[in-house]
Protein backbone atom coordinates (compact mmCIF):
# COMPACT_ATOMS: atom_id res chain seq x y z
CA UNK A 1 0.00 0.00 0.00
CA UNK A 2 1.19 3.40 -1.27
CA UNK A 3 1.72 5.77 1.60
CA UNK A 4 1.00 9.74 1.70
CA UNK A 5 2.76 12.21 4.63
CA UNK A 6 -0.20 15.34 4.36
CA UNK A 7 0.84 18.50 6.55
CA UNK A 8 -1.72 20.82 7.61
CA UNK A 9 -5.67 19.92 8.36
CA UNK A 10 -6.85 22.88 6.77
CA UNK A 11 -9.33 22.80 4.05
CA UNK A 12 -6.60 21.59 1.45
CA UNK A 13 -5.12 18.81 3.63
CA UNK A 14 -8.32 17.03 5.14
CA UNK A 15 -9.82 17.22 1.65
CA UNK A 16 -7.30 15.44 -0.01
CA UNK A 17 -6.65 13.28 2.61
CA UNK A 18 -10.17 12.14 3.11
CA UNK A 19 -10.05 11.37 -0.52
CA UNK A 20 -6.78 9.63 -1.30
CA UNK A 21 -7.92 7.15 1.65
CA UNK A 22 -10.77 6.59 -0.36
CA UNK A 23 -8.84 5.11 -2.95
CA UNK A 24 -7.31 2.53 -0.10
CA UNK A 25 -3.84 4.60 0.09
CA UNK A 26 -2.33 5.44 3.28
CA UNK A 27 -2.35 8.84 4.78
CA UNK A 28 -0.83 10.64 7.55
CA UNK A 29 -2.39 13.87 8.34
CA UNK A 30 -0.67 16.03 10.65
CA UNK A 31 -1.95 18.80 12.29
CA UNK A 32 -0.12 21.10 14.39
CA UNK A 33 -3.06 22.36 16.99
CA UNK A 34 -5.05 19.68 18.62
CA UNK A 35 -8.17 21.19 17.87
CA UNK A 36 -9.84 23.45 15.16
CA UNK A 37 -11.75 25.99 17.65
CA UNK A 38 -9.63 28.93 16.90
CA UNK A 39 -10.02 32.15 14.61
CA UNK A 40 -10.39 31.47 10.74
CA UNK A 41 -9.93 34.44 8.68
CA UNK A 42 -11.43 32.74 5.38
CA UNK A 43 -15.30 31.84 6.65
CA UNK A 44 -16.39 32.44 2.97
CA UNK A 45 -17.32 30.04 1.20
CA UNK A 46 -18.30 30.74 -2.57
CA UNK A 47 -20.41 28.49 -5.26
CA UNK A 48 -17.07 27.35 -6.55
CA UNK A 49 -16.05 25.79 -3.13
CA UNK A 50 -19.75 24.79 -2.10
CA UNK A 51 -19.93 22.61 -5.20
CA UNK A 52 -16.96 20.33 -4.19
CA UNK A 53 -18.39 19.25 -1.43
CA UNK A 54 -21.58 17.77 -3.39
CA UNK A 55 -19.31 16.75 -6.07
CA UNK A 56 -17.28 14.78 -3.73
CA UNK A 57 -20.36 13.15 -2.32
CA UNK A 58 -20.20 15.18 1.20
CA UNK A 59 -23.15 17.45 0.57
CA UNK A 60 -25.34 16.08 3.18
CA UNK A 61 -22.33 15.69 5.74
CA UNK A 62 -21.58 20.08 4.91
CA UNK A 63 -25.67 20.84 5.19
CA UNK A 64 -25.10 19.58 8.91
CA UNK A 65 -22.07 22.35 9.45
CA UNK A 66 -23.39 26.08 10.69
CA UNK A 67 -23.76 28.71 7.85
CA UNK A 68 -25.29 31.58 6.91
CA UNK A 69 -26.20 32.41 3.15
CA UNK A 70 -25.02 35.24 1.72
CA UNK A 71 -28.07 37.10 -0.10
CA UNK A 72 -27.47 40.67 -0.89
CA UNK A 73 -24.14 43.03 -1.36
CA UNK A 74 -24.67 46.36 -0.54
CA UNK A 75 -21.85 49.09 -1.02
CA UNK A 76 -22.24 52.46 0.95
CA UNK A 77 -19.93 55.14 1.33
CA UNK A 78 -21.00 56.20 4.98
CA UNK A 79 -24.53 57.24 5.68
CA UNK A 80 -25.06 56.53 1.63
CA UNK A 81 -26.14 53.65 0.15
CA UNK A 82 -25.14 53.71 -3.90
CA UNK A 83 -26.12 50.57 -4.71
CA UNK A 84 -27.62 47.13 -3.99
CA UNK A 85 -26.79 43.38 -5.80
CA UNK A 86 -28.69 40.29 -5.03
CA UNK A 87 -26.20 38.08 -5.27
CA UNK A 88 -28.34 35.19 -6.36
CA UNK A 89 -29.27 36.75 -9.48
CA UNK A 90 -25.53 36.88 -10.31
CA UNK A 91 -24.49 33.28 -10.35
CA UNK A 92 -25.29 30.88 -12.85
CA UNK A 93 -28.29 28.86 -10.78
CA UNK A 94 -28.70 31.01 -8.08
CA UNK A 95 -26.16 29.77 -5.77
CA UNK A 96 -24.98 31.62 -2.75
CA UNK A 97 -22.38 32.03 -1.40
CA UNK A 98 -21.89 31.01 3.09
CA UNK A 99 -20.42 32.26 5.87
CA UNK A 100 -19.14 28.84 6.87
CA UNK A 101 -17.91 27.42 10.67
CA UNK A 102 -14.59 26.65 9.31
CA UNK A 103 -13.90 24.56 12.95
CA UNK A 104 -17.03 22.52 12.37
CA UNK A 105 -16.19 22.05 8.44
CA UNK A 106 -12.88 20.60 9.29
CA UNK A 107 -14.22 18.66 12.23
CA UNK A 108 -16.39 17.15 9.69
CA UNK A 109 -13.99 16.65 7.39
CA UNK A 110 -11.61 14.68 9.95
CA UNK A 111 -14.90 12.71 11.01
CA UNK A 112 -15.58 11.23 7.31
CA UNK A 113 -11.69 10.73 6.88
CA UNK A 114 -12.00 8.42 10.26
CA UNK A 115 -14.24 6.41 8.45
CA UNK A 116 -11.66 4.54 6.08
CA UNK A 117 -8.86 2.48 7.19
CA UNK A 118 -5.49 4.28 5.73
CA UNK A 119 -6.50 7.35 7.42
CA UNK A 120 -4.85 8.59 10.32
CA UNK A 121 -4.95 11.87 11.80
CA UNK A 122 -2.56 13.23 14.54
CA UNK A 123 -3.34 16.58 16.23
CA UNK A 124 -0.51 18.37 17.47
CA UNK A 125 1.98 17.15 15.13
CA UNK A 126 4.37 20.01 14.48
CA UNK A 127 6.33 19.61 11.45
CA UNK A 128 10.27 20.48 11.80
CA UNK A 129 10.95 19.74 8.24
CA UNK A 130 11.43 17.38 5.13
CA UNK A 131 13.31 14.30 5.49
CA UNK A 132 15.56 13.97 2.19
CA UNK A 133 16.82 11.56 0.63
CA UNK A 134 19.03 11.14 -2.09
CA UNK A 135 17.67 14.40 -3.77
CA UNK A 136 14.38 13.07 -3.48
CA UNK A 137 11.61 14.09 -0.35
CA UNK A 138 10.93 10.79 1.86
CA UNK A 139 9.29 12.21 4.90
CA UNK A 140 8.43 14.79 7.55
CA UNK A 141 10.27 15.33 10.46
CA UNK A 142 7.80 16.22 13.43
CA UNK A 143 7.17 16.90 17.21
CA UNK A 144 4.52 15.33 18.74
CA UNK A 145 3.80 15.51 22.64
CA UNK A 146 7.29 16.62 22.88
CA UNK A 147 9.00 13.37 21.29
CA UNK A 148 10.63 13.67 17.40
CA UNK A 149 9.18 11.64 14.84
CA UNK A 150 9.85 10.49 11.29
CA UNK A 151 6.74 10.31 9.23
CA UNK A 152 7.70 8.49 5.98
CA UNK A 153 5.98 8.51 2.39
CA UNK A 154 5.95 8.23 -1.29
CA UNK A 155 5.03 11.02 -1.67
CA UNK A 156 4.40 14.72 0.98
CA UNK A 157 2.13 17.17 0.09
CA UNK A 158 2.29 20.37 2.18
CA UNK A 159 -0.69 21.82 2.94
CA UNK A 160 0.40 23.97 5.80
CA UNK A 161 -0.32 27.18 5.12
CA UNK A 162 1.23 30.44 4.03
CA UNK A 163 3.98 30.24 6.73
CA UNK A 164 4.51 26.47 5.10
CA UNK A 165 7.63 24.99 7.05
CA UNK A 166 7.57 22.72 4.11
CA UNK A 167 7.46 26.00 1.19
CA UNK A 168 10.25 27.13 3.55
CA UNK A 169 12.71 24.26 3.08
CA UNK A 170 11.85 22.94 -0.15
CA UNK A 171 14.35 25.71 -2.01
CA UNK A 172 11.20 26.89 -4.25
CA UNK A 173 10.75 30.36 -5.27
CA UNK A 174 7.65 32.41 -5.77
CA UNK A 175 6.26 35.34 -7.90
CA UNK A 176 5.80 37.96 -5.18
CA UNK A 177 3.04 40.23 -5.29
CA UNK A 178 3.88 43.30 -3.15
CA UNK A 179 0.43 44.54 -0.94
CA UNK A 180 -0.11 47.72 0.13
CA UNK A 181 -2.59 46.91 2.85
CA UNK A 182 -3.17 44.56 5.90
CA UNK A 183 -6.75 43.57 7.43
CA UNK A 184 -8.16 43.68 11.25
CA UNK A 185 -10.71 41.01 11.32
CA UNK A 186 -12.79 41.16 14.80
CA UNK A 187 -16.97 40.14 15.74
CA UNK A 188 -19.38 42.25 17.66
CA UNK A 189 -23.22 41.46 18.29
CA UNK A 190 -24.82 41.53 15.56
CA UNK A 191 -27.72 43.79 15.90
CA UNK A 192 -31.76 43.72 15.38
CA UNK A 193 -32.95 43.38 11.97
CA UNK A 194 -29.21 42.51 10.31
CA UNK A 195 -30.77 38.98 9.65
CA UNK A 196 -30.96 37.83 6.01
CA UNK A 197 -27.41 37.63 4.79
CA UNK A 198 -26.40 41.26 4.17
CA UNK A 199 -22.77 41.62 3.13
CA UNK A 200 -22.42 45.62 3.29
CA UNK A 201 -19.12 47.26 1.93
CA UNK A 202 -17.92 50.60 3.13
CA UNK A 203 -15.95 52.77 0.74
CA UNK A 204 -13.92 55.41 2.91
CA UNK A 205 -11.16 57.33 2.44
CA UNK A 206 -8.04 55.78 1.72
CA UNK A 207 -10.14 53.02 3.82
CA UNK A 208 -12.36 50.12 3.25
CA UNK A 209 -14.66 47.82 5.33
CA UNK A 210 -16.38 44.90 4.90
CA UNK A 211 -19.35 43.91 7.43
CA UNK A 212 -21.22 40.21 7.16
CA UNK A 213 -23.09 37.93 9.09
CA UNK A 214 -21.37 35.32 11.29
CA UNK A 215 -22.34 31.69 11.62
CA UNK A 216 -22.13 32.14 15.26
CA UNK A 217 -24.86 35.18 14.96
CA UNK A 218 -22.41 37.57 15.40
CA UNK A 219 -21.05 40.11 12.43
CA UNK A 220 -17.91 39.53 11.33
CA UNK A 221 -16.17 42.99 10.39
CA UNK A 222 -12.79 43.09 8.65
CA UNK A 223 -11.45 46.89 8.43
CA UNK A 224 -8.09 47.43 5.70
CA UNK A 225 -5.00 49.55 7.17
CA UNK A 226 -1.93 50.42 5.52
CA UNK A 227 0.63 48.04 5.43
CA UNK A 228 2.62 47.76 8.35
CA UNK A 229 0.02 50.20 10.70
CA UNK A 230 -1.15 47.94 12.46
CA UNK A 231 1.41 48.28 15.41
CA UNK A 232 0.07 52.19 15.87
CA UNK A 233 -3.07 51.08 15.66
CA UNK A 234 -3.16 48.93 18.52
CA UNK A 235 -1.02 51.05 20.38
CA UNK A 236 -3.51 53.41 20.36
CA UNK A 237 -6.05 51.40 22.08
CA UNK A 238 -9.08 49.66 20.94
CA UNK A 239 -11.45 52.73 21.71
CA UNK A 240 -9.58 54.92 19.50
CA UNK A 241 -9.45 52.24 16.26
CA UNK A 242 -13.39 51.35 16.58
CA UNK A 243 -14.00 55.07 16.79
CA UNK A 244 -12.17 55.64 13.42
CA UNK A 245 -13.59 52.81 12.07
CA UNK A 246 -17.09 54.09 13.20
CA UNK A 247 -16.38 57.20 10.72
CA UNK A 248 -16.12 55.11 8.03
CA UNK A 249 -19.65 53.87 8.55
CA UNK A 250 -23.32 54.22 8.54
CA UNK A 251 -24.96 55.48 11.65
CA UNK A 252 -26.72 52.48 12.38
CA UNK A 253 -23.81 50.12 12.74
CA UNK A 254 -21.37 52.75 13.83
CA UNK A 255 -23.58 53.64 16.89
CA UNK A 256 -23.70 49.41 17.52
CA UNK A 257 -20.30 49.20 17.22
CA UNK A 258 -19.81 52.07 19.77
CA UNK A 259 -22.35 50.86 21.81
CA UNK A 260 -20.87 47.55 22.06
CA UNK A 261 -17.40 47.73 22.30
CA UNK A 262 -16.99 46.34 25.66
CA UNK A 263 -17.96 42.85 23.70
CA UNK A 264 -15.72 43.65 20.57
CA UNK A 265 -13.95 39.82 20.31
CA UNK A 266 -10.78 40.32 20.49
CA UNK A 267 -9.02 41.33 17.18
CA UNK A 268 -6.46 39.83 15.23
CA UNK A 269 -4.47 41.19 12.28
CA UNK A 270 -4.32 39.34 8.63
CA UNK A 271 -1.36 40.40 7.31
CA UNK A 272 -2.15 40.38 3.78
CA UNK A 273 0.22 37.95 1.47
CA UNK A 274 0.10 37.37 -2.54
CA UNK A 275 2.24 35.24 -3.88
CA UNK A 276 2.77 32.24 -6.09
CA UNK A 277 5.44 29.65 -6.28
CA UNK A 278 6.48 29.21 -9.79
CA UNK A 279 7.08 25.53 -9.02
CA UNK A 280 4.68 24.44 -6.81
CA UNK A 281 6.92 20.48 -6.93
CA UNK A 282 10.05 19.09 -6.23
CA UNK A 283 11.20 15.31 -6.39
CA UNK A 284 9.00 13.94 -3.71
CA UNK A 285 6.82 16.90 -2.74
CA UNK A 286 3.74 18.73 -3.39
CA UNK A 287 2.17 22.17 -2.15
CA UNK A 288 -0.78 23.00 -2.53
CA UNK A 289 -3.46 25.87 -1.17
CA UNK A 290 -1.37 28.77 0.81
CA UNK A 291 1.60 26.94 0.81
CA UNK A 292 1.74 26.78 -3.01
CA UNK A 293 -0.37 30.46 -3.49
CA UNK A 294 -1.14 32.38 -0.35
CA UNK A 295 -4.27 34.66 -1.84
CA UNK A 296 -5.09 38.04 -0.91
CA UNK A 297 -8.33 38.35 0.93
CA UNK A 298 -10.10 40.63 -1.81
CA UNK A 299 -13.03 38.35 -3.05
CA UNK A 300 -13.05 35.87 -0.58
CA UNK A 301 -10.81 32.97 -2.50
CA UNK A 302 -8.35 31.33 0.15
CA UNK A 303 -10.96 29.14 0.99
CA UNK A 304 -12.19 27.95 -2.47
CA UNK A 305 -9.16 27.75 -3.69
CA UNK A 306 -7.96 25.17 -1.72
CA UNK A 307 -10.74 23.31 -1.57
CA UNK A 308 -10.36 23.32 -5.51
CA UNK A 309 -6.71 22.14 -5.28
CA UNK A 310 -7.16 19.23 -3.64
CA UNK A 311 -10.24 17.81 -5.71
CA UNK A 312 -7.67 18.33 -8.62
CA UNK A 313 -4.77 16.66 -6.19
CA UNK A 314 -6.89 13.97 -5.54
CA UNK A 315 -7.93 12.77 -9.14
CA UNK A 316 -4.08 12.69 -10.42
CA UNK A 317 -2.61 11.37 -7.47
CA UNK A 318 -5.53 8.93 -6.48
CA UNK A 319 -5.14 6.45 -9.53
CA UNK A 320 -1.16 6.69 -9.79
CA UNK A 321 -1.12 5.61 -5.93
CA UNK A 322 -3.68 3.72 -6.19
CA UNK A 323 -2.14 1.76 -8.92
CA UNK A 324 1.17 1.46 -7.55
CA UNK A 325 3.13 3.78 -9.53
CA UNK A 326 7.15 4.43 -8.73
CA UNK A 327 8.69 7.76 -7.68
CA UNK A 328 8.93 9.43 -11.39
CA UNK A 329 4.98 8.75 -11.95
CA UNK A 330 4.24 10.53 -8.88
CA UNK A 331 6.37 13.52 -9.31
CA UNK A 332 4.48 13.46 -12.68
CA UNK A 333 0.99 13.31 -11.28
CA UNK A 334 2.07 16.08 -9.04
CA UNK A 335 3.26 18.12 -11.67
CA UNK A 336 -0.12 17.94 -13.53
CA UNK A 337 -1.71 19.40 -10.48
CA UNK A 338 -0.06 22.39 -11.25
CA UNK A 339 -0.49 22.25 -14.59
CA UNK A 340 -4.14 22.18 -14.15
CA UNK A 341 -4.11 24.87 -11.50
CA UNK A 342 -2.47 27.09 -12.62
CA UNK A 343 -4.67 29.34 -15.35
CA UNK A 344 -7.21 29.69 -12.58
CA UNK A 345 -4.65 30.78 -10.12
CA UNK A 346 -3.07 33.57 -12.11
CA UNK A 347 -6.13 34.38 -13.20
CA UNK A 348 -8.02 34.70 -10.05
CA UNK A 349 -5.07 36.50 -8.17
CA UNK A 350 -4.53 39.11 -11.28
CA UNK A 351 -8.38 39.96 -10.52
CA UNK A 352 -7.69 40.51 -6.64
CA UNK A 353 -4.80 42.70 -7.63
CA UNK A 354 -6.92 45.11 -9.54
CA UNK A 355 -8.77 46.54 -6.05
CA UNK A 356 -6.29 47.62 -3.92
CA UNK A 357 -4.83 50.42 -5.57
CA UNK A 358 -8.26 52.04 -6.62
CA UNK A 359 -9.27 52.20 -3.20
CA UNK A 360 -6.47 51.77 -0.91
CA UNK A 361 -4.25 54.35 -2.23
CA UNK A 362 -3.30 57.58 -1.53
CA UNK A 363 -6.17 59.88 0.46
CA UNK A 364 -6.83 62.39 -1.94
CA UNK A 365 -7.16 59.66 -5.30
CA UNK A 366 -9.62 57.43 -3.59
CA UNK A 367 -11.56 60.43 -2.29
CA UNK A 368 -11.43 61.56 -5.82
CA UNK A 369 -12.62 58.16 -7.18
CA UNK A 370 -15.34 57.53 -4.52
CA UNK A 371 -17.08 61.01 -4.17
CA UNK A 372 -16.41 62.18 -7.82
CA UNK A 373 -16.32 58.88 -10.55
CA UNK A 374 -18.63 56.55 -8.47
CA UNK A 375 -21.69 58.58 -8.01
CA UNK A 376 -21.67 59.15 -11.76
CA UNK A 377 -20.67 55.55 -12.32
CA UNK A 378 -23.58 54.33 -10.16
CA UNK A 379 -26.25 56.86 -12.45
CA UNK A 380 -25.21 54.96 -15.25
CA UNK A 381 -25.09 51.33 -13.92
CA UNK A 382 -21.98 50.99 -14.51
CA UNK A 383 -20.15 50.99 -11.25
CA UNK A 384 -22.80 47.62 -10.32
CA UNK A 385 -21.86 45.85 -13.49
CA UNK A 386 -18.03 45.87 -12.19
CA UNK A 387 -19.19 44.74 -8.60
CA UNK A 388 -21.43 42.20 -10.62
CA UNK A 389 -18.73 41.05 -12.84
CA UNK A 390 -16.18 40.67 -9.86
CA UNK A 391 -18.68 38.95 -7.97
CA UNK A 392 -19.34 36.15 -10.87
CA UNK A 393 -16.22 35.69 -11.34
CA UNK A 394 -15.23 35.05 -7.38
CA UNK A 395 -18.22 33.08 -6.89
CA UNK A 396 -17.78 30.69 -9.53
CA UNK A 397 -14.64 30.27 -10.57
CA UNK A 398 -12.26 30.39 -13.90
CA UNK A 399 -11.74 26.61 -14.84
CA UNK A 400 -13.50 23.63 -14.32
CA UNK A 401 -13.26 21.57 -11.79
CA UNK A 402 -14.89 18.28 -10.61
CA UNK A 403 -14.01 15.13 -9.11
CA UNK A 404 -13.04 12.26 -11.73
CA UNK A 405 -13.39 9.17 -9.44
CA UNK A 406 -16.36 7.45 -7.57
CA UNK A 407 -17.75 10.26 -5.33
CA UNK A 408 -20.03 7.37 -3.87
CA UNK A 409 -17.37 5.17 -3.01
CA UNK A 410 -18.67 3.48 0.29
CA UNK A 411 -16.50 4.05 3.15
CA UNK A 412 -15.73 1.04 5.52
CA UNK A 413 -14.86 1.08 9.21
CA UNK A 414 -11.29 1.96 10.51
CA UNK A 415 -9.70 -1.15 11.50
Amino acid sequence: MKRVVVVGAGPAGALLALLLAREGVAVDLLERQTDFEREFRGEILMPSGLEVFDGVGLGAAFAEVPSVPIERLEVWRGARRLFALEVASLVRGGARPRAVAQPAMLEMLAREGARHPGHRLLRGALARGAIVEDGRVAGVRASVGGAEREFRGDLVVGADGRFSVLRTGSGLHEARSPQSFDVVWCKVPAPAGFEGGRVRAYLGDAHFAVIFPSFDGRLQIGWVIDKGSYGEVRARGMDSWLADLAGHLSPDLADHLLAHRGEVRQPFLLSVVCDRLVRWTRPGLLLLGDAAHPMSPVGGQGLNMALRDAVVAANRLGPALAAGAGPDALDAAAARVQEERLAETVAIQERQERVPPLLFGSRWRSRLLIDGLAPLLVRVGLLQRIFGANLRLFARGVSEVRYERCAAAPPTSPS
